[in-house]
């Protein structure tokens, strides 16, 4: 398991599964010529996509940021046209590290999609209960009532499996929370209509996690948004937004989808990469090389 010590945090990627999803939804308008330059493609003109919690450990507490596909919960048909190649072992990595599902203590979803909340419940026996029974789910308001009440649209990813058995653990916010001192989740909206991203900060340094936003680091770009995107013009213009901050002041990225890089850190002008930790698992999607 990659591992990332950022002062008093401690964060570890944790086996949630991997998605192969389709290149041209995964970059909206942007053409195959472009994109696939930055992040590799397969002959389905499919691209990787890792479903990994994010371990992180802070101030005595285990919080998880997401929770990965889950395991034995989709259909057949699910796994084929999500492309799920893997599905999550986050169980056994935590009893790698020694730890439990009861000791996660809080979760942080940036949103509700299957592919970050369908591990937030499990089958026992015949019954769907709670895979962290000890844990304070944190979501924004917007979010955990679309979850509840999906439109035409988002019935397609909101499901009942994924948030009935843990409703009474779920709180919510409007535009911002602190969870812990330099540990806050901030609403943006666009890629769903309650999507947040999380900011940790220690001693004047800065990581961000983006979520959806920029799914990889091949979506730095602020106008390269996914055709998944709810509100697409709201993940432009808050993108945007925060990439000026963040280039400005030095700020690191730390990813859940991305099937190469774990973090990244780019230069002022957002061209050169000034520091980076790569994901050790190799993907089996990687660039063709020419005989």
């Amino acid at each position: 398991m990659d591992q990332l010590q950022f002062h008093n945090m401690s964060f570890t990627w944790l086996d949630g599964g991997v998605t192969s999803l389709d290149g041209g939804a995964m970059f909206g308008v942007v053409p195959k010529p472009l994109w696939s330059r930055k992040y590799p493609v397969n002959d389905k003109n499919q691209v990787e996509l890792a479903c990994e919690p994010i371990l992180l450990q802070y101030e005595g507490k285990n919080y998880l940021i997401d929770s990965g596909v889950g395991f034995n919960k989709l259909t057949e048909k699910q796994l084929r046209n999500y492309g799920v190649t893997e599905e999550s072992k986050v169980l056994e990595s935590l009893e790698q590290l020694g730890l439990t599902t009861n000791d996660i203590d809080v979760i942080l979803m940036t949103h509700l999609h299957f592919d970050h909340a369908g591990g937030l419940t499990r089958w026992e026996g015949e019954e769907l209960v709670s895979t962290f029974p000890k844990a304070k789910i944190y979501t924004t308001e917007i979010e955990w009532e679309e979850m509840r009440n999906p439109n035409i649209r988002s019935k397609n990813t909101y499901w009942k499996e994924n948030w009935e058995p843990v409703q009474h653990q779920v709180e919510t916010f409007t535009d911002a929370i602190t969870i812990a001192p330099g540990l806050e989740m901030i609403h943006t909206g666009g890629h769903s209509n309650g999507h947040a991203i999380i900011k940790f900060v220690q001693n004047g340094e800065t990581i961000l996690h983006m979520a959806d936003i920029m799914a990889t680091h091949a979506h730095q770009n602020p106008l390269w948004v996914m055709a998944y995107d709810d509100y697409p013009m709201s993940s432009v213009f808050a993108k945007e937004k925060i990439m000026k901050e963040a280039l400005a002041n030095n700020y690191k990225f730390i990813f859940y989808h991305d099937a190469y890089y774990r973090m990244i850190q780019w230069a002022p002008d957002g061209k050169e990469v000034v520091a980076s930790l790569k994901r050790s698992k190799q993907a089996e999607i990687q660039f063709q090389t020419n005989a």
